[in-house]
């Protein structure tokens, strides 16, 4: 009880409120805990999402945000749009900034596996 009552007793000034430098140490500290789990790591992700994005080149297979599939046909001169081949006959045009990413190999044989047993089950 001696020791519970001195380590309490060493945060509260004399009459019986909290030290504020001990609450400002602690508010320090959440900020920066913040920082470096929040913002620093969304700054981090922003700039590997933009990196990816600028390496973008005919011939790759993506993903739009939207979900959409296909592969990066050509860019505009300026650089802000795509024109994805979705099909033989079908393009699409959409912003370089809507594209989530490259359509990684593990995404194209989970699709082709959907396609096998929709066909599968279409046939029984």
């Amino acid at each position: 009880m001696g020791l519970l009552q001195l380590t309490i007793g060493a945060s509260f000034a004399d009459n019986g409120q909290p030290q504020m430098s001990w609450l400002w140490v602690l508010m320090i500290g959440i900020f920066v805990m913040y920082y470096f789990v929040v913002i620093r790591g969304n700054r981090r992700e922003r700039s590997s999402h933009k990196e990816m994005l600028s390496s973008l080149k005919k011939n790759d297979r993506v993903v739009t945000i939207g979900g959409i599939i296909g592969t990066v046909a050509s860019t505009s001169p300026d650089g802000r749009e795509v024109t994805l081949k979705i099909d033989d006959n079908a393009r699409l045009k959409v912003l370089r900034s809507a594209i989530q990413g490259p359509l990684r190999e593990q995404d194209q044989k989970s699709d082709a596996d959907k396609k096998d047993r929709f066909a599968e089950e279409a046939s029984k």
